[in-house]
């Protein structure tokens, strides 16, 4: 099969124009759940969708499939799932999300211009609120399709100003009915830009992935006691921001020494901090640090948390201020289908494109997936690693090349033969 590189570009480029913002340097997107950019993209996919012959549901979290049911077909077979997302981070890149949806509806259309006959139906999916930007922690649309999250607890997630998904959904015409049920299928693919260099370093042009790391946020709070910065003596102080930079570095520490001695892929970081009252002239009284802690071992993770609780006692008694800490998220690694895998290295082979092993450090909506059926993630290179900014980049030789490798896969997963064949 051969898929139709310009056709993939275009779908992508014009769902970048979708949310564009204005940037010194590449070209950046903000497309968060429930705005006006959001309904756009979703709107300019459905088009596509039905352009191409599907039949398109969405379902009560806004999350969209587009069916494709074959002549050759059996349509009570479990079908064989595709996509990703169309939301993004704030100033984000173009790929992130849109390059797996649209390389899954590529892939259809290569099959459909191949004459494949396909055993199963194939369905074209994009997640809602995949990154998190505006309601939940990220993953919603997925963890509702996977089981683990309810409709109602869903819809009725709010943003900071208070408007529920439900109503934003509503606001944009996308809350549809019913839920989109991943346990139904039976198989599921996702192609995603690798937002690393490894790829790009190996010059391979696909990643097929082994397992997605997985990730704990931790909620760390540390009282001390405010007071004027030119009365207060040294010694007299309860300073919580000298106690937290003790704890950022404590974590460091901690996951730079699990990499040398039991992981290679452990990370340990402290992303934000809010110090009160935050005046230059007054000595902190408290900060909230949030923590993100991942790696593709259950091990290595618990190792970086308990030694992060155990910085915390040690500053309280050494410093005298008090602490708490919460664990609000945590995911397991998650390890892909070896079925699905080998079908994707087998669709490299035929297709005289190397493919290589690796795992993933960022989450994605496969991880839901893949808790109720085979599931697999494949990665394109990224340029210079760098993503969620608008000068991510993945070559549009790389898009194709990655989506005919997808393609391939998604065939074989649907029993797909050429026409006429056996």
């Amino acid at each position: 099969m051969q898929v139709d590189a310009e056709r993939l570009r275009a779908d992508i480029e014009a769902t970048g124009e979708f949310g564009r913002v204005p940037t010194d340097e590449g070209w950046g997107r903000t497309v968060r759940c429930g705005t006006e950019a959001n309904r756009e993209a979703r709107e300019y996919l459905v088009e596509r969708l039905r352009d191409a012959g599907l039949t398109v549901a969405v379902d009560a979290v806004g999350n969209v499939a587009g069916r494709w049911d074959p002549d050759s077909a059996d349509p009570d077979a479990a079908p064989v799932a595709v996509g990703s997302h169309l939301d993004s981070v704030p100033e984000g890149g173009i790929f992130d999300g849109p390059l797996g949806v649209y390389a899954a509806l590529e892939t259809v259309r290569a099959m459909q211009d191949a004459g494949v006959e396909a055993e199963r139906p194939v369905v074209v999916v994009s997640f809602t609120e995949e990154e998190g930007g505006r309601f939940g922690d990220g993953l919603l649309g997925s963890s509702v399709a996977a089981g683990e999250r309810s409709v109602a607890d869903a819809i009725a997630l709010a943003d900071d100003d208070g408007t529920t998904l439900g109503d934003a959904l509503d606001d944009i015409d996308f809350r549809g009915e019913g839920r989109l049920d991943a346990s139904e299928w039976d198989a599921w693919y996702e192609l995603h830009i690798e937002q690393d260099t490894r790829l790009e370093s190996a010059g391979v042009p696909v990643g097929v992935v082994t397992t997605i790391t997985g990730i704990t946020h931790c909620h760390v709070e540390i009282l001390g006691e405010a007071n004027h910065a030119g009365a207060t003596p040294m010694d007299q102080r309860t300073d919580a921001l000298a106690a937290a930079s003790e704890f950022v570095l404590d974590v460091e520490a901690t996951a730079t020494e699990v990499v040398a001695e039991d992981s290679e892929t452990a990370v340990g970081t402290v992303g934000s901090a809010t110090v009160s009252p935050n005046a230059t002239n007054v000595v902190p009284g408290r900060v909230e640090l949030g923590v993100d802690v991942r790696d593709v071992t259950r091990e290595a993770m618990e190792t970086i948390v308990e030694s992060a609780r155990a910085s915390l006692s040690v500053l309280a008694a050494d410093r005298g201020v008090e602490t708490s800490f919460e664990r609000p998220f945590d995911l397991d690694p998650t390890a892909m289908s070896d079925r699905l895998r080998s079908a994707a290295h087998d669709a490299g082979d035929r297709a005289g494109v190397e493919t290589i092993d690796l795992h993933s450090g960022a989450a994605h909506d496969t991880m839901h997936v893949a808790s109720v059926t085979d599931a697999c993630l494949l990665f394109a290179p990224s340029e210079d690693g760098i993503s969620h900014n608008p000068r991510e980049w993945t070559d549009w030789a790389d898009c194709a090349t990655a989506t005919r490798v997808l393609a391939g896969a998604v065939a074989d997963a649907a029993g797909g033969r050429p026409a006429g064949g056996t």
